[in-house]
């Protein structure tokens, strides 16, 4: 007699494994411990097989059935059913591995020592927000130039152009690896130069995230005024006003703290500003201290102590190091303000750190201290960030 959905459920476990046939050599076999497995036994060039078809109640009475029926067909045609499984799980488990995710993971954990671990974290992250939403599940042979020029556009469409720059370039790095170890053909990523927008700079020219290492590599390697090339290191760090630096105070500086509170008289805004410190920015006050740290002035004029830095110097630092019109000191709040919101930091948060504000009653009359927690943890991790640049430079 055919089973039941009732005969297979009230099936009791005995001392022995047992079977209750279904017929046509599909039976369910019941173990000592309760569990029960769905078998077909059959014969294939003269030899007694079997075929399992998986546990029941996950697969049910009609769905055995139905794989039943399946295999049954392979074997009229002459084909052996196991071999036949095998076969596709192999095939299927080769797709997996070489998904696009799966070789970008691959290549990725590749990089672990030739990275700093922040940068290496940060790759991944973009990966993951990036790339395998989207193609991440695709066989990379089968991803192609459209498809992937359609996740870059999701990307421009929030506005991160550097971001859609920087994950096609990711993108590429992923697909050559492919190549070089046999599972892809050809790169696709080559054929969307020219495709992606750009960002014209308004106001001050500034750096964009991948013009950093270079600048890094120029600036460990600036051979002008010591306390000039600190300051430089400084403004980075902390991509305050260029005349909030120059005018800084040792007096404002809280090490214990580790703050840096600038008054309302020396900001645009004409309201108390507080610069958290990055462990980073607070060693640089170390050593910035031994070249300053008598005087009045964090980064006194280098012709008359008593006086702030000269505006012109750090132009002129910047001039030596090549970047004649690519960037401005001012320009630094630019850079680190679109790479933190290209990495998920909320607006708000970034606009109070630059200390901009609306110029009405309410917004004016906000609290110095908006956020402070939040902007403490993220220019720590501006600092690692720049720091991640550094060690790979290095």
């Amino acid at each position: 007699m055919p089973l039941t959905n009732t005969a297979c459920k009230n099936a009791k476990p005995e001392a022995k494994p047992r079977r209750i046939s279904d017929g046509g050599g599909l039976y369910l076999e019941i173990y000592p411990n309760g569990s029960k497995y769905w078998r077909w036994k059959y014969r294939f060039n003269g030899k007694e097989n079997r075929l399992a078809f998986g546990v029941y109640p996950e697969v049910s009475l009609q769905e055995a059935r139905e794989k039943h029926r399946q295999a049954r067909k392979l074997l009229a045609e002459g084909k052996d059913p196991s071999s036949v499984k095998k076969q596709e799980k192999l095939i299927s488990q080769i797709a997996y591995e070489n998904t696009f995710e799966n070789i970008a993971r691959e290549w990725h954990e590749t990089k672990r020592n030739a990275w700093s671990a922040i940068h290496h974290e940060n790759m991944l992250k973009r990966m993951e927000n990036d790339l395998f939403p989207k193609v991440g599940a695709r066989p990379i042979k089968e991803v192609t130039a459209p498809e992937l020029l359609a996740t870059i556009r999701q990307i421009e469409a929030r506005g991160a152009i550097d971001v859609a720059k920087r994950v096609l370039q990711i993108s590429g790095q992923v697909f050559r690896f492919a190549i070089v170890t046999g599972r892809a053909d050809r790169d696709p990523s080559g054929d969307l130069k020219g495709a992606l927008k750009t960002v014209k700079s308004k106001n001050h020219a500034f750096l964009r995230e991948d013009e950093l290492p270079e600048y890094l590599a120029k600036l460990e390697a600036y051979d002008g005024h010591h306390l000039t090339k600190l300051a430089m290191r400084f403004l980075l760090l902390t991509f305050v006003r260029s005349v909030e630096l120059r005018g800084a105070l040792w007096e404002e500086i809280d090490f214990d703290k580790k703050e840096w509170r600038i008054p309302a008289e020396r900001m645009k805004m004409k309201t108390l500003h507080i610069v958290p410190l990055a462990k980073q920015a607070i060693a640089l006050l170390r050593e910035i201290q031994a070249h300053s740290g008598n005087r009045e002035h964090v980064f006194p004029n280098q012709h008359h102590p008593r006086s702030i830095m000269s505006e012109n110097t750090l132009l002129f630092a910047l001039y030596r190091m090549g970047y004649h019109s690519r960037a401005t000191a001012h320009g630094f709040r630019s850079t680190a303000s679109t790479i933190l919101n290209e990495n998920n930091f909320r607006p708000d948060v970034i606009e109070r750190q630059l200390a901009h504000c609306e110029r009405n009653s309410v917004r004016g009359a906000y609290n110095h201290a908006e956020y402070l927690p939040e902007r403490k943890k993220m220019m720590q991790w501006w600092a690692d960030y720049v720091d991640g640049i550094k060690k790979v430079q290095l």
